[in-house]
């Protein structure tokens, strides 16, 4: 048995959409949208299922939704990308990350993370012979403190992974973070794994920055179609970088998943050529899920953390008079109707805060009956 497998358990995510379905509670946990994404974009995966191939396409992606990825890029963030070196097309972002840590890092070398982090991070690290340097970040702003970041570093560090937005927090990183992690990352020869899947959800009419505008030889940038059309379940993702890592990044993906369906391929390279007004919409749709919810938790006492991007949300705990541990709180919670996140689950060791995190990509009704059970969750320890 693979020892950083065996030392799992199932990850939250999955325990509380079991334990959500099994009490028959709303799910706030998860972060997926309730509603699946545009229906032009689905006609066209049936179209392009039905009308064919469906046959392994090339490896680093069909050429067509490569050319777009770069287009969309250089349309919406300024990224110059020449696709047939810079962008390969993976399974999701996930298999994205997995595939990069396989690619850039011997085992033994240094990783350095960020705490709260996706859950998916530290064993991809430890299964890729990493060694992991956690960064804890500290609410309600998390923040990258540079003495805190340094420290980090060693000669042994080749691979640094940020998410921004960041998941749990919804907090997004500054233009001068980035630009100090670059200076390290440089000083240290390190490359940057940036998982961007976030990108188009940004709130309050904050700008995207990504890492590529401020390390463009050293950073992989890896997006999803799955977050920009609310469409997890796809998994399909991009990994864009300089030349040299993309062909050392592609030689693990081909291992791994080898390709991504073709049907959903030629649905994504249809549904990336999209109006602005279509991302604009999509942020406001969700801002405004993110304000309801807040008003009514807030409306009842609770105490909530800004929530800058993401799907997310998080209940301070201790703040809201509520002196129950984020696990023993979660698990109340769906006693009373309603699915949330421990913030434990983003963390590798003992002292995460009293936290949880929920998910406002739902229906103005699902957000309601979500806010009823929380306060009735609230009311019952008060």
């Amino acid at each position: 048995m693979n020892s950083t497998y065996a030392a799992l358990g199932t990850t939250v995510f999955e325990v509380m959409s079991r334990l959500s379905a099994e009490r028959g509670a709303l799910n706030l946990g998860q972060g997926f949208p309730e509603d699946d994404g545009p229906r032009d974009i689905l006609e066209a995966a049936a179209r392009a299922t039905l009308e064919g191939p469906n046959q392994y396409p090339p490896m680093r992606g069909l050429p067509d939704l490569r050319a777009a990825v770069a287009a969309h890029y250089n349309a919406h963030h300024g990224l110059d990308l020449d696709w047939q070196r810079e962008v390969t097309i993976t399974s999701g972002a996930t298999e994205a990350i997995a595939a990069a840590l396989l690619a850039f890092i011997e085992p033994g070398d240094e990783v350095v993370l960020f705490e709260p982090l996706y859950d998916a991070y530290l064993p991809m690290v430890k299964r890729a012979g990493g060694v992991p340097r956690i960064v804890r970040l500290q609410p309600p702003r998390w923040r990258l403190e540079r003495e805190t970041v340094a420290a980090a570093f060693s000669a042994r560090t080749r691979v640094v992974v940020i998410n921004t937005p960041i998941n749990p927090t919804a907090s997004v990183m500054s233009r001068a973070e980035l630009a100090m992690l670059a200076e390290l990352c440089v000083a240290h020869n390190a490359i940057v794994v940036s998982d961007e899947v976030w990108e188009h959800l940004l709130f309050d009419g904050r700008a995207f920055d990504s890492m590529l505008h401020v390390l463009r030889d050293r950073t992989l940038k890896i997006g999803s179609a799955g977050k920009m059309f609310s469409l997890t379940g796809w998994k399909v993702g991009f990994a864009c970088g300089a030349p040299a890592l993309t062909e050392q990044f592609a030689k693990a993906h081909q291992f791994l998943t080898f390709t991504t369906p073709p049907n959903l391929q030629r649905a994504v390279t249809y549904a990336l050529g999209k109006e602005r007004a279509y991302f604009d919409d999509m942020r406001a749709g969700f801002q405004h899920g993110r304000d309801r919810l807040v008003a009514a938790l807030e409306g009842e006492g609770f105490v909530t953390l800004p929530a800058q991007g993401a799907y997310f949300v998080s209940i301070d705990l201790a703040a809201s008079g509520i002196a129950m541990s984020d696990e023993a709180f979660a698990r109340h919670a769906i006693e009373h109707g309603v699915a949330t996140i421990p913030y434990s689950a983003f963390y590798a060791n003992p002292g995460a805060p009293a936290l949880v995190r929920l998910c406002f990509a739902k229906r103005d009704e699902t957000l309601d009956r979500g806010a009823e059970a929380l306060i009735r969750a609230k009311r019952a320890v008060s």
